[in-house]
């Protein structure tokens, strides 16, 4: 609990990857992927449950032996390819209401692919929604390592700038990145909300999205590259 704020971590695992099949309980750092949320989450001050949300039964096995809570499956209605969030979450909450009668205030979306964040990162994030009731969410930031401006798409064939106008300046994809307007990507690190957020305007982000800037490199695991910038990340953090 956060001040009077009751807090919920959500973990959103869906079985079924394409890309990496069992990516959500495969090994990285030593610890099956879906684990270090698990951790991070465990070792917040102010999340009061942990909640795994997924479909797969391997899954949520891993889960509860790490020490989340799988009070529900996932229907597979909201475990498609292209299911988005919000509705996720929708029935998260939905069925805890019903069942539990459980309402937090405030709600932590844990990605699995995002590994690297801390207990630390979570707890200071949780504090500046906190801190700002008129805000719908906090979301982590990153400055990306090419900036949209440098950027094209192709048209007939040739290449047209991403970008298409930068008023006083000429050739801006061939700029200094320094001369170019600073720019942040979300990543999968920090994403934290009102439950008011997704249960009256149906998002995990709203309209108001404080930022949370990340000091330190990250990755979004989505294929087997990715696992492998994770393992490096994890052996530097541990000084090896």
């Amino acid at each position: 609990m956060y001040k009077n704020y009751k807090v919920i971590g959500i973990i959103t695992a869906r079985g079924g990857s394409k890309g990496v099949p069992g990516k959500n309980i495969k090994m990285v750092g030593g610890k099956p992927l879906i684990a270090w949320s698990i951790d991070a989450a465990k070792g917040s001050k102010y999340i009061d449950r942990v909640i795994l949300s997924t479909d797969g039964e391997d899954i949520a096995k891993v889960g509860k032996d790490w020490g989340a809570e799988v009070p529900f499956m996932r229907p597979v209605e909201f475990a498609q390819d292209l299911t988005p969030d919000p509705p996720v979450f929708e029935h998260a909450l939905s069925w805890l209401k019903e069942n539990e009668n459980y309402v937090p205030d405030i709600v932590v979306h844990l990605r699995p692919t995002g590994p690297m964040r801390t207990s630390q990162e979570l707890d200071e994030s949780i504090e500046l929604l906190g801190e700002h009731p008129e805000a719908d969410s906090v979301r982590s930031l990153q400055e990306p390592s090419k900036p949209p401006y440098k950027m094209w798409k192709i048209a007939d064939e040739f290449m047209v700038p991403f970008v298409s106008d930068m008023p006083g300046m000429k050739d801006w994809h061939t700029a200094p990145r320094q001369s170019l307007p600073k720019v942040f990507e979300t990543t999968a690190d920090i994403g934290i909300m009102w439950a008011r957020t997704v249960t009256e305007k149906h998002s995990v982000i709203g309209d108001k999205v404080l930022p949370y800037i990340l000091k330190r490199p990250t990755v979004d695991i989505d294929n087997l590259f990715d696992f492998e910038i994770a393992e490096l990340l994890f052996k530097k953090r541990n000084g090896q």
